[in-house]
């Protein structure tokens, strides 16, 4: 290609490479749109979790006391629910905020390494070319901010499953009869396992 051709070798190669590196934040833009998504759905399963749950506090208090088993122990365990829930929304409302903010400094490093690359064919933008750098930065603070704040909401998601699990538990201990609830017993992980049964077929003998 001539030298006096309107783009050059070196041009070209120049606007490939600015290219190249504003859709490299695509990536992070990619990922940070998926925990956003992911994010939104489990705000919007707690909010139905709240409503359940304030439907269940609106029947014990008209109820009567006396014909729902365990109603004292019901009603703080759904008190207690409704507590957890309420801080599992909180921290996925901060989580979201965060995630919005990384992707908007996502998109804004994209748009600075265009901004960056004028500057550096046409030298009389007054623009840096290493303000891209920090911008991105900024954007992978608040990724790293939103991630730690899931894991927090995972963690008091799996306390509150396991607080329903043990009332559950303990309830169904009270209402069965011996004869079912015998047959289970609680291990120290939280779990529950049915003892084996051992059945000897007739004749059968040991040694």
């Amino acid at each position: 290609m001539a030298t006096g051709d309107v783009v050059s070798v070196s041009n070209l190669n120049t606007i490939i490479e600015f290219l190249t590196a504003m859709v490299t934040p695509a990536l992070l833009i990619s990922a940070t749109g998926s925990l956003v998504l992911s994010t939104s759905t489990r705000l919007g399963r707690v909010v139905d979790r709240v409503r359940a749950l304030e439907e269940r506090l609106s029947v014990l208090i008209y109820a009567d006391k006396n014909a729902v088993p365990m109603y004292e122990k019901r009603l703080e365990v759904i008190v207690d629910l409704l507590d957890k829930v309420t801080s599992r929304s909180r921290i996925l409302q901060k989580a979201m905020g965060a995630f919005y903010y990384g992707l908007m400094f996502f998109i804004l490093t994209s748009v600075s390494i265009a901004v960056a690359g004028f500057a550096g064919v046409y030298t009389w933008i007054p623009f840096p070319r290493w303000i891209p750098i920090p911008i991105g930065v900024v954007g992978i603070m608040f990724l790293f901010y939103g991630s730690i704040l899931m894991l927090r909401e995972t963690r008091m998601a799996t306390a509150t499953v396991n607080a329903e699990m043990d009332f559950t538990w303990e309830l169904a201990r009270r209402v069965a009869p011996k004869e079912v609830a015998s047959k289970y017993k609680k291990i120290e992980t939280g779990e529950y396992k049915t003892k084996p049964e051992i059945s000897e077929a007739p004749g059968d003998e040991r040694a």
